[in-house]
Protein backbone atom coordinates (compact mmCIF):
# COMPACT_ATOMS: atom_id res chain seq x y z
CA UNK A 1 0.00 0.00 0.00
CA UNK A 2 2.80 2.43 0.83
CA UNK A 3 5.22 1.77 -2.04
CA UNK A 4 6.29 4.66 -4.25
CA UNK A 5 5.24 7.43 -1.88
CA UNK A 6 7.07 10.75 -2.14
CA UNK A 7 4.55 13.30 -0.85
CA UNK A 8 2.25 13.17 2.20
CA UNK A 9 -0.56 15.52 3.22
CA UNK A 10 -1.92 15.63 6.80
CA UNK A 11 -5.56 16.65 7.32
CA UNK A 12 -5.66 18.04 10.86
CA UNK A 13 -1.92 18.63 11.15
CA UNK A 14 -2.24 20.91 14.20
CA UNK A 15 -2.65 18.08 16.71
CA UNK A 16 0.43 17.17 18.73
CA UNK A 17 0.63 13.64 17.34
CA UNK A 18 -0.10 14.62 13.75
CA UNK A 19 2.46 17.44 13.80
CA UNK A 20 5.13 15.18 15.31
CA UNK A 21 4.52 12.49 12.71
CA UNK A 22 4.52 15.07 9.91
CA UNK A 23 7.90 16.41 11.05
CA UNK A 24 9.29 12.87 11.27
CA UNK A 25 8.09 12.11 7.73
CA UNK A 26 9.84 15.25 6.49
CA UNK A 27 13.00 14.16 8.27
CA UNK A 28 12.72 10.89 6.35
CA UNK A 29 12.84 12.87 3.10
CA UNK A 30 9.15 13.04 2.15
CA UNK A 31 7.50 16.21 0.86
CA UNK A 32 5.02 17.09 3.61
CA UNK A 33 2.05 19.47 3.63
CA UNK A 34 -0.86 19.84 6.00
CA UNK A 35 -4.05 21.69 6.77
CA UNK A 36 -6.00 22.59 9.89
CA UNK A 37 -8.72 24.94 11.08
CA UNK A 38 -6.65 26.50 13.83
CA UNK A 39 -2.93 25.96 14.31
CA UNK A 40 -1.47 27.82 17.27
CA UNK A 41 1.74 27.66 19.33
CA UNK A 42 3.54 25.55 20.23
CA UNK A 43 2.62 23.34 17.23
CA UNK A 44 2.51 26.22 14.70
CA UNK A 45 6.03 27.24 15.74
CA UNK A 46 7.19 23.62 15.66
CA UNK A 47 5.85 23.09 12.11
CA UNK A 48 7.32 26.40 10.89
CA UNK A 49 10.73 25.39 12.25
CA UNK A 50 10.42 22.12 10.35
CA UNK A 51 9.58 24.11 7.18
CA UNK A 52 6.25 22.34 6.73
CA UNK A 53 3.66 24.22 4.68
CA UNK A 54 0.42 24.50 6.67
CA UNK A 55 -2.75 25.57 4.87
CA UNK A 56 -5.29 27.43 6.98
CA UNK A 57 -8.74 25.86 6.91
CA UNK A 58 -9.99 22.78 5.06
CA UNK A 59 -10.63 23.02 1.32
CA UNK A 60 -10.55 20.68 -1.66
CA UNK A 61 -7.90 22.84 -3.40
CA UNK A 62 -5.48 21.97 -0.55
CA UNK A 63 -5.14 18.64 -2.35
CA UNK A 64 -4.53 20.17 -5.79
CA UNK A 65 -0.89 19.04 -5.69
CA UNK A 66 -2.17 15.43 -5.62
CA UNK A 67 -0.20 14.00 -2.68
CA UNK A 68 0.75 10.32 -2.89
CA UNK A 69 -0.69 9.69 0.59
CA UNK A 70 -3.18 11.55 2.78
CA UNK A 71 -3.14 11.04 6.55
CA UNK A 72 -6.60 11.69 8.01
CA UNK A 73 -6.62 12.85 11.62
CA UNK A 74 -8.87 11.35 14.29
CA UNK A 75 -10.80 14.63 14.65
CA UNK A 76 -11.78 14.66 10.96
CA UNK A 77 -15.28 13.46 10.09
CA UNK A 78 -17.43 13.01 6.99
CA UNK A 79 -18.40 16.36 5.54
CA UNK A 80 -14.88 17.73 5.82
CA UNK A 81 -14.16 19.01 2.29
CA UNK A 82 -10.74 17.39 2.12
CA UNK A 83 -11.99 14.05 3.44
CA UNK A 84 -14.79 14.14 0.86
CA UNK A 85 -12.31 14.91 -1.94
CA UNK A 86 -10.01 12.06 -0.82
CA UNK A 87 -12.88 9.58 -1.08
CA UNK A 88 -14.26 10.99 -4.32
CA UNK A 89 -10.92 11.09 -6.13
CA UNK A 90 -9.87 7.73 -4.66
CA UNK A 91 -6.62 9.12 -3.27
CA UNK A 92 -4.51 6.84 -1.15
CA UNK A 93 -5.23 7.55 2.54
CA UNK A 94 -4.62 6.15 6.01
CA UNK A 95 -5.04 7.02 9.68
CA UNK A 96 -2.25 8.30 11.94
CA UNK A 97 -1.97 4.94 13.78
CA UNK A 98 -1.59 3.16 10.43
CA UNK A 99 1.14 5.60 9.41
CA UNK A 100 2.98 5.05 12.69
CA UNK A 101 2.72 1.29 12.26
CA UNK A 102 4.08 1.13 8.72
CA UNK A 103 6.68 3.91 8.72
CA UNK A 104 7.99 3.93 12.30
CA UNK A 105 7.05 0.86 14.38
CA UNK A 106 7.39 -2.07 12.00
CA UNK A 107 10.74 -3.77 12.47
CA UNK A 108 11.23 -2.33 15.96
CA UNK A 109 10.54 -3.70 19.43
CA UNK A 110 7.27 -2.05 20.38
CA UNK A 111 6.22 -1.49 24.00
CA UNK A 112 2.58 -0.35 24.24
CA UNK A 113 1.20 1.18 27.44
CA UNK A 114 -2.58 0.99 27.74
CA UNK A 115 -5.41 1.27 30.27
CA UNK A 116 -8.08 3.73 31.32
CA UNK A 117 -5.85 5.65 33.76
CA UNK A 118 -2.15 6.44 34.00
CA UNK A 119 -1.15 5.79 30.37
CA UNK A 120 0.64 9.10 29.85
CA UNK A 121 2.52 9.04 33.16
CA UNK A 122 3.50 5.38 32.76
CA UNK A 123 4.66 5.83 29.14
CA UNK A 124 6.64 8.93 30.09
CA UNK A 125 8.28 7.21 33.05
CA UNK A 126 9.16 4.09 31.02
CA UNK A 127 10.56 6.22 28.19
CA UNK A 128 12.74 8.12 30.66
CA UNK A 129 14.02 4.85 32.18
CA UNK A 130 15.16 3.77 28.70
CA UNK A 131 16.54 7.21 27.79
CA UNK A 132 18.39 7.66 31.09
CA UNK A 133 20.10 4.32 30.51
CA UNK A 134 21.31 5.17 27.01
CA UNK A 135 18.79 3.21 24.93
CA UNK A 136 17.64 6.28 22.95
CA UNK A 137 14.08 4.98 22.34
CA UNK A 138 11.56 6.31 19.85
CA UNK A 139 8.43 7.34 21.71
CA UNK A 140 4.93 8.63 21.08
CA UNK A 141 3.08 10.01 24.12
CA UNK A 142 -0.28 11.79 24.45
CA UNK A 143 1.20 14.48 26.70
CA UNK A 144 4.41 16.41 27.28
CA UNK A 145 6.91 14.66 29.60
CA UNK A 146 8.95 17.25 31.49
CA UNK A 147 12.16 15.29 30.82
CA UNK A 148 11.68 15.84 27.09
CA UNK A 149 10.82 18.90 25.00
CA UNK A 150 8.05 17.24 23.01
CA UNK A 151 5.54 14.38 23.12
CA UNK A 152 7.06 12.32 20.32
CA UNK A 153 10.48 11.44 18.96
CA UNK A 154 11.65 9.05 16.27
CA UNK A 155 15.15 7.54 16.46
CA UNK A 156 16.99 4.62 14.87
CA UNK A 157 16.94 2.69 18.18
CA UNK A 158 15.38 -0.78 18.19
CA UNK A 159 12.91 0.38 20.89
CA UNK A 160 9.61 2.14 20.27
CA UNK A 161 7.55 3.08 23.37
CA UNK A 162 4.01 4.27 22.69
CA UNK A 163 0.91 5.25 24.62
CA UNK A 164 -1.84 2.89 23.45
CA UNK A 165 -5.21 4.63 23.38
CA UNK A 166 -8.42 2.59 23.20
CA UNK A 167 -10.24 5.47 21.46
CA UNK A 168 -11.22 4.83 17.84
CA UNK A 169 -8.72 5.30 15.00
CA UNK A 170 -10.55 7.40 12.39
CA UNK A 171 -13.99 7.93 10.87
CA UNK A 172 -13.27 5.03 8.49
CA UNK A 173 -11.69 2.74 11.11
CA UNK A 174 -13.60 2.31 14.37
CA UNK A 175 -11.10 -0.09 15.89
CA UNK A 176 -9.10 1.18 18.85
CA UNK A 177 -5.85 2.94 18.00
CA UNK A 178 -3.74 0.46 19.94
CA UNK A 179 -4.51 -2.46 17.60
CA UNK A 180 -2.15 -0.83 15.07
CA UNK A 181 0.93 -0.69 17.29
CA UNK A 182 2.44 -4.19 16.87
CA UNK A 183 2.89 -4.85 20.61
CA UNK A 184 5.81 -7.00 21.65
CA UNK A 185 5.42 -5.93 25.27
CA UNK A 186 2.02 -4.67 26.43
CA UNK A 187 1.23 -2.98 29.74
CA UNK A 188 -2.43 -2.76 30.79
CA UNK A 189 -2.75 -0.50 33.84
CA UNK A 190 -6.49 -0.91 34.46
CA UNK A 191 -9.86 -1.02 32.71
CA UNK A 192 -12.94 1.07 33.45
CA UNK A 193 -15.84 2.47 31.49
CA UNK A 194 -14.98 5.63 29.52
CA UNK A 195 -15.52 7.21 26.09
CA UNK A 196 -19.30 6.94 26.22
CA UNK A 197 -19.51 8.39 22.70
CA UNK A 198 -18.00 5.25 21.17
CA UNK A 199 -18.37 2.48 23.77
CA UNK A 200 -21.79 1.31 24.90
CA UNK A 201 -20.66 -0.33 28.13
CA UNK A 202 -17.64 -1.78 29.90
CA UNK A 203 -18.09 -5.07 28.01
CA UNK A 204 -17.49 -3.32 24.69
CA UNK A 205 -14.26 -1.83 26.09
CA UNK A 206 -13.23 -5.30 27.26
CA UNK A 207 -13.77 -6.53 23.68
CA UNK A 208 -11.40 -3.83 22.40
CA UNK A 209 -8.75 -4.89 24.91
CA UNK A 210 -9.25 -8.57 23.99
CA UNK A 211 -8.40 -7.68 20.38
CA UNK A 212 -5.31 -5.85 21.55
CA UNK A 213 -4.15 -8.75 23.75
CA UNK A 214 -4.69 -11.14 20.86
CA UNK A 215 -1.94 -9.32 18.90
CA UNK A 216 0.86 -9.99 21.40
CA UNK A 217 3.21 -12.59 19.85
CA UNK A 218 4.32 -15.82 21.54
CA UNK A 219 7.77 -14.28 22.15
CA UNK A 220 6.21 -11.16 23.66
CA UNK A 221 4.99 -10.28 27.15
CA UNK A 222 1.67 -9.15 28.59
CA UNK A 223 1.99 -7.20 31.85
CA UNK A 224 -1.41 -6.57 33.38
CA UNK A 225 -2.89 -5.21 36.59
CA UNK A 226 -3.70 -8.39 38.49
CA UNK A 227 -5.88 -6.56 41.02
CA UNK A 228 -8.38 -5.23 38.45
CA UNK A 229 -11.55 -7.37 38.26
CA UNK A 230 -12.41 -5.99 34.81
CA UNK A 231 -9.15 -7.44 33.47
CA UNK A 232 -9.26 -10.83 35.18
CA UNK A 233 -11.12 -12.70 32.41
CA UNK A 234 -9.07 -11.04 29.64
CA UNK A 235 -5.58 -11.94 30.80
CA UNK A 236 -6.11 -15.66 31.29
CA UNK A 237 -4.52 -16.44 27.91
CA UNK A 238 -1.97 -18.99 26.70
CA UNK A 239 -0.84 -17.53 23.36
CA UNK A 240 1.76 -15.28 25.03
CA UNK A 241 3.52 -15.05 28.41
CA UNK A 242 1.51 -13.16 31.07
CA UNK A 243 2.73 -11.53 34.27
CA UNK A 244 0.42 -9.77 36.68
CA UNK A 245 1.47 -6.75 38.71
CA UNK A 246 -0.22 -5.01 41.63
CA UNK A 247 -0.53 -4.92 45.40
CA UNK A 248 -2.22 -8.31 45.88
CA UNK A 249 -0.24 -11.35 47.00
CA UNK A 250 -0.96 -13.36 43.84
CA UNK A 251 0.86 -10.92 41.52
CA UNK A 252 4.20 -11.89 39.97
CA UNK A 253 5.30 -8.27 40.42
CA UNK A 254 4.01 -7.16 43.79
CA UNK A 255 4.48 -3.86 45.64
CA UNK A 256 4.20 -3.87 49.43
CA UNK A 257 5.25 -1.73 52.44
CA UNK A 258 4.05 1.40 50.68
CA UNK A 259 5.09 4.77 52.11
CA UNK A 260 2.85 7.53 50.76
CA UNK A 261 4.63 10.75 51.81
CA UNK A 262 4.12 14.42 50.79
CA UNK A 263 7.08 14.59 48.38
CA UNK A 264 8.05 11.01 47.65
CA UNK A 265 6.48 7.55 47.43
CA UNK A 266 8.30 4.37 48.35
CA UNK A 267 7.40 0.73 47.79
CA UNK A 268 9.14 -2.60 48.07
CA UNK A 269 9.29 -5.55 45.71
CA UNK A 270 10.84 -8.90 46.67
CA UNK A 271 14.11 -7.82 45.04
CA UNK A 272 14.37 -4.06 45.67
CA UNK A 273 12.99 -0.98 47.43
CA UNK A 274 11.94 1.67 44.90
CA UNK A 275 11.39 5.38 45.39
CA UNK A 276 9.53 7.72 43.01
CA UNK A 277 8.94 11.46 42.96
CA UNK A 278 5.25 10.86 42.23
CA UNK A 279 2.45 10.78 44.77
CA UNK A 280 -0.28 8.32 45.66
CA UNK A 281 -1.15 4.67 45.27
CA UNK A 282 -2.11 4.99 41.60
CA UNK A 283 1.45 6.05 40.82
CA UNK A 284 2.81 3.03 42.72
CA UNK A 285 0.90 0.86 40.25
CA UNK A 286 2.15 2.96 37.31
CA UNK A 287 5.74 2.63 38.51
CA UNK A 288 5.34 -1.10 39.14
CA UNK A 289 4.25 -1.60 35.53
CA UNK A 290 7.36 0.29 34.44
CA UNK A 291 9.59 -1.84 36.66
CA UNK A 292 8.10 -5.04 35.23
CA UNK A 293 8.54 -3.86 31.62
CA UNK A 294 12.06 -2.52 32.13
CA UNK A 295 13.22 -5.69 33.88
CA UNK A 296 11.71 -7.81 31.08
CA UNK A 297 13.72 -5.74 28.60
CA UNK A 298 17.00 -6.35 30.43
CA UNK A 299 17.41 -3.35 32.74
CA UNK A 300 18.50 -3.79 36.34
CA UNK A 301 16.83 -2.44 39.49
CA UNK A 302 19.52 0.17 40.18
CA UNK A 303 19.30 1.44 36.58
CA UNK A 304 15.54 1.83 36.97
CA UNK A 305 15.86 3.60 40.32
CA UNK A 306 18.48 5.98 38.93
CA UNK A 307 15.97 7.06 36.26
CA UNK A 308 13.16 7.32 38.85
CA UNK A 309 15.36 9.75 40.85
CA UNK A 310 15.55 12.16 37.91
CA UNK A 311 12.02 11.84 36.52
CA UNK A 312 10.32 15.26 36.36
CA UNK A 313 6.72 14.21 35.78
CA UNK A 314 4.31 15.21 33.02
CA UNK A 315 2.69 18.52 32.21
CA UNK A 316 -0.92 18.83 33.43
CA UNK A 317 -0.57 15.93 35.87
CA UNK A 318 -0.79 17.50 39.35
CA UNK A 319 1.27 20.37 37.91
CA UNK A 320 1.65 23.37 40.23
CA UNK A 321 1.01 26.35 37.98
CA UNK A 322 1.90 28.94 40.59
CA UNK A 323 1.29 30.38 44.05
CA UNK A 324 -0.55 33.68 44.32
CA UNK A 325 -1.73 35.41 47.46
CA UNK A 326 -0.61 32.33 49.36
CA UNK A 327 -2.96 30.11 47.31
CA UNK A 328 -1.43 27.23 45.30
CA UNK A 329 -3.04 26.65 41.88
CA UNK A 330 -2.69 23.10 40.52
CA UNK A 331 -3.53 21.93 36.99
CA UNK A 332 -4.65 18.34 36.40
CA UNK A 333 -5.87 16.57 33.27
CA UNK A 334 -8.20 14.32 35.29
CA UNK A 335 -11.69 14.02 33.83
CA UNK A 336 -12.80 10.52 34.87
CA UNK A 337 -14.18 10.07 38.43
CA UNK A 338 -11.44 7.59 39.34
CA UNK A 339 -8.68 9.94 38.15
CA UNK A 340 -10.22 12.86 40.05
CA UNK A 341 -10.57 10.78 43.22
CA UNK A 342 -6.98 9.47 43.09
CA UNK A 343 -5.51 12.91 42.38
CA UNK A 344 -7.39 14.43 45.32
CA UNK A 345 -6.18 11.60 47.57
CA UNK A 346 -2.60 12.34 46.48
CA UNK A 347 -3.10 16.09 47.06
CA UNK A 348 -4.42 15.33 50.53
CA UNK A 349 -1.13 13.53 51.27
CA UNK A 350 0.98 16.35 49.78
CA UNK A 351 -0.94 19.21 51.43
CA UNK A 352 -1.98 17.64 54.71
CA UNK A 353 -4.28 19.83 56.80
CA UNK A 354 -4.76 22.46 54.07
CA UNK A 355 -8.08 23.37 52.47
CA UNK A 356 -8.45 21.84 49.00
CA UNK A 357 -10.72 23.34 46.34
CA UNK A 358 -11.65 21.11 43.39
CA UNK A 359 -12.78 22.87 40.21
CA UNK A 360 -14.09 20.59 37.48
CA UNK A 361 -15.10 21.22 33.87
CA UNK A 362 -17.39 18.42 32.57
CA UNK A 363 -16.52 18.59 28.87
CA UNK A 364 -15.71 15.04 27.75
CA UNK A 365 -18.26 12.91 25.95
CA UNK A 366 -18.49 10.73 29.06
CA UNK A 367 -18.72 13.31 31.86
CA UNK A 368 -21.37 15.33 29.98
CA UNK A 369 -23.55 12.24 30.25
CA UNK A 370 -25.18 10.77 33.34
CA UNK A 371 -23.23 7.50 33.25
CA UNK A 372 -21.14 8.75 36.20
CA UNK A 373 -23.87 10.77 37.93
CA UNK A 374 -23.26 9.19 41.37
CA UNK A 375 -19.56 8.38 40.90
CA UNK A 376 -18.78 12.00 40.05
CA UNK A 377 -20.18 13.24 43.37
CA UNK A 378 -18.25 10.53 45.24
CA UNK A 379 -15.00 11.44 43.42
CA UNK A 380 -14.74 14.71 45.36
CA UNK A 381 -14.68 13.05 48.80
CA UNK A 382 -11.23 14.44 49.66
CA UNK A 383 -12.05 18.02 48.59
CA UNK A 384 -13.26 20.67 51.05
CA UNK A 385 -14.95 22.84 48.43
CA UNK A 386 -16.15 21.89 44.95
CA UNK A 387 -16.95 24.08 41.95
CA UNK A 388 -18.51 22.55 38.84
CA UNK A 389 -18.46 24.51 35.59
CA UNK A 390 -21.53 24.55 33.38
CA UNK A 391 -21.73 21.28 31.47
CA UNK A 392 -20.47 21.84 27.92
CA UNK A 393 -22.88 21.43 24.98
CA UNK A 394 -25.51 19.78 27.17
CA UNK A 395 -28.28 20.69 24.73
CA UNK A 396 -26.70 18.44 22.08
CA UNK A 397 -27.45 15.34 24.16
CA UNK A 398 -30.80 13.62 24.56
CA UNK A 399 -32.48 14.70 27.81
CA UNK A 400 -32.35 11.17 29.21
CA UNK A 401 -28.56 10.99 28.59
CA UNK A 402 -27.56 14.28 30.19
CA UNK A 403 -25.64 14.73 33.41
CA UNK A 404 -28.04 16.35 35.90
CA UNK A 405 -26.15 19.33 37.41
CA UNK A 406 -28.88 20.02 40.00
CA UNK A 407 -28.72 16.42 41.27
CA UNK A 408 -24.91 16.55 41.32
CA UNK A 409 -25.03 19.74 43.41
CA UNK A 410 -27.56 18.18 45.77
CA UNK A 411 -25.42 15.05 46.23
CA UNK A 412 -22.34 17.18 46.97
CA UNK A 413 -24.22 19.30 49.49
CA UNK A 414 -25.71 16.17 51.13
CA UNK A 415 -22.15 14.92 51.66
CA UNK A 416 -21.28 18.16 53.44
CA UNK A 417 -19.38 19.83 50.61
CA UNK A 418 -19.30 23.57 50.09
CA UNK A 419 -20.24 23.45 46.39
CA UNK A 420 -21.25 25.72 43.52
CA UNK A 421 -22.35 25.34 39.90
CA UNK A 422 -21.15 28.32 37.84
CA UNK A 423 -21.43 29.27 34.17
CA UNK A 424 -17.83 29.90 33.12
CA UNK A 425 -14.19 30.43 34.08
CA UNK A 426 -14.67 34.12 34.95
CA UNK A 427 -17.55 33.39 37.35
CA UNK A 428 -15.49 30.63 38.97
CA UNK A 429 -12.49 32.93 39.40
CA UNK A 430 -14.77 35.51 41.11
CA UNK A 431 -16.17 32.83 43.42
CA UNK A 432 -12.78 31.37 44.40
CA UNK A 433 -11.13 34.78 44.85
CA UNK A 434 -13.80 35.73 47.40
CA UNK A 435 -13.52 32.49 49.38
CA UNK A 436 -9.92 31.28 49.13
CA UNK A 437 -7.41 32.11 51.86
CA UNK A 438 -3.64 31.87 52.12
CA UNK A 439 -2.58 28.24 52.42
CA UNK A 440 -5.49 26.92 50.34
CA UNK A 441 -4.95 24.59 47.39
CA UNK A 442 -7.03 25.07 44.23
CA UNK A 443 -6.91 22.10 41.82
CA UNK A 444 -8.43 22.60 38.38
CA UNK A 445 -9.56 19.42 36.61
CA UNK A 446 -10.03 19.71 32.84
CA UNK A 447 -8.77 18.08 29.64
CA UNK A 448 -9.16 21.40 27.78
CA UNK A 449 -8.00 25.00 28.10
CA UNK A 450 -10.93 25.95 30.41
CA UNK A 451 -10.94 29.60 29.35
CA UNK A 452 -7.40 30.22 30.64
CA UNK A 453 -8.67 29.75 34.19
CA UNK A 454 -5.25 28.98 35.73
CA UNK A 455 -3.66 32.31 34.79
CA UNK A 456 -6.86 34.18 35.59
CA UNK A 457 -6.89 32.66 39.06
CA UNK A 458 -3.24 33.51 39.69
CA UNK A 459 -3.70 37.10 38.53
CA UNK A 460 -6.93 37.64 40.45
CA UNK A 461 -5.70 36.07 43.69
CA UNK A 462 -2.62 38.28 43.60
CA UNK A 463 -4.73 41.38 42.95
CA UNK A 464 -7.23 40.44 45.68
CA UNK A 465 -4.49 40.08 48.28
CA UNK A 466 -2.96 43.47 47.37
CA UNK A 467 -6.22 45.35 47.88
Amino acid sequence: MFAGIRSVHFIGIGGTGMASAAAAMRDKGYVVTGSDQNVYPPMSTFLAEKKIDVMSGYAEHNLAHKPDLVVVGNAISRGNPEAEAVLEKKLRYCSLPELLKEFFIRGKRSIVVSGTHGKTTTTSLLTWVFEHNGLNPSYFIGGIPNNFSQGARFTDSEWFIIEGDEYDTAFFDKRSKFVHYLPEVAIINNLEFDHADIFENVESIQTAFKRFINLIPRNGQLLANGDDPNLASLIDVTHCPVKRFGLGESNAWRAYNLTLAPTVTEFETPSFKFRINLLGELNVRNALGVVAAARHCGLKNNQIQSAFDTFKGVKRRMEVRGISGGVTVVDDFGHHPTAIRETLKALRIKFKGQKIWAIFEPRTNTTRRNVFQKELADAFAEADAVVIAQVARLELLKPEERLDPALLMQNLKDSGKNSAYLPDADAIVDHVAKGAEGGDIVCVFSNGGFGGIHNKLLERLNYSRKK
